[in-house]
């Protein structure tokens, strides 16, 4: 029934169906992540659980946005960009705390890079048919393939960490990651910032289109 919005409906609870589980698997994987990488003291993985942390509220955030204006998702998805850019900035911070202390846990690195690996490619596959989608969808398919490419950057370090004998592989895949995160907020702030002009233009037209006074004309 064209008209009735039944269309729009049903995308919006598609999309909170998917920023649940998101928001879920996130949520659990910082969890995890933090507590091993602490346990482990590996920069790597508590840098990639920071990330999971962002994840997580940046998808409390998309859920806020779901089924409202194009502004306001556009602005959800620039405070997540500006929550992950904050993020970044600590977890660089905290790899320059961690420079003098001891060699990681090599094993505990691989085993919960792989855990958190299969964690975001659930998101991606659950989140692919919406990459291409509304700004705080997109800002969310930027977070996922971002993790995936710091798993994998966990994984590495941690049979570097093993073969050479050294704490450096744990630092450097520490310090991508935290390039990753904030790579990932200027995507997302450049992007949000795009929209919100283009709905303010659009709002200002809607304005100019609806008063017949001659300040439009």
């Amino acid at each position: 029934m064209s008209g009735c919005g039944c269309e729009v409906e049903l995308k919006d609870a598609k999309q909170k169906h998917v920023l649940y589980w998101l928001l879920g698997i996130n949520a659990v994987m910082f969890c995890v992540e933090i507590t091993v990488g602490l346990y482990a003291n590996s920069t790597a993985l508590i840098a990639d659980s920071m990330d999971m942390l962002a994840d997580a509220i940046v998808y409390g955030i998309a859920l806020y946005a779901v089924s409202r204006s194009l502004k306001h998702k556009a602005n959800a998805a620039l405070i997540s960009g500006y929550f992950q850019l904050t993020l970044g900035i600590l977890v660089i911070f905290d790899i320059v705390r961690r420079l003098g202390e001891g060699e990681p846990h090599s094993w505990f690195m691989i085993g919960f890079g792989f855990v958190a690996l299969i964690a975001n490619v659930i998101c991606l596959v659950l989140i692919r048919m919406q990459s291409n989608g509304e700004v705080h969808m997109r800002a969310s398919w930027i977070f996922s393939a971002n993790d995936v490419i710091a798993n994998l950057g966990v994984i590495a370090a941690g049979v570097l960490v093993m073969l050479l004998d050294s704490r450096w592989p744990d630092i450097v895949i520490g310090s991508v990651i935290a390039t990753l995160i904030l790579r990932g907020a200027y995507l997302i702030i450049t992007d949000a910032k795009k929209e919100l002009s283009n709905a303010e233009l659009t709002s200002e037209n809607n304005s100019c289109s609806g008063s017949k006074s001659k300040s439009c004309s």
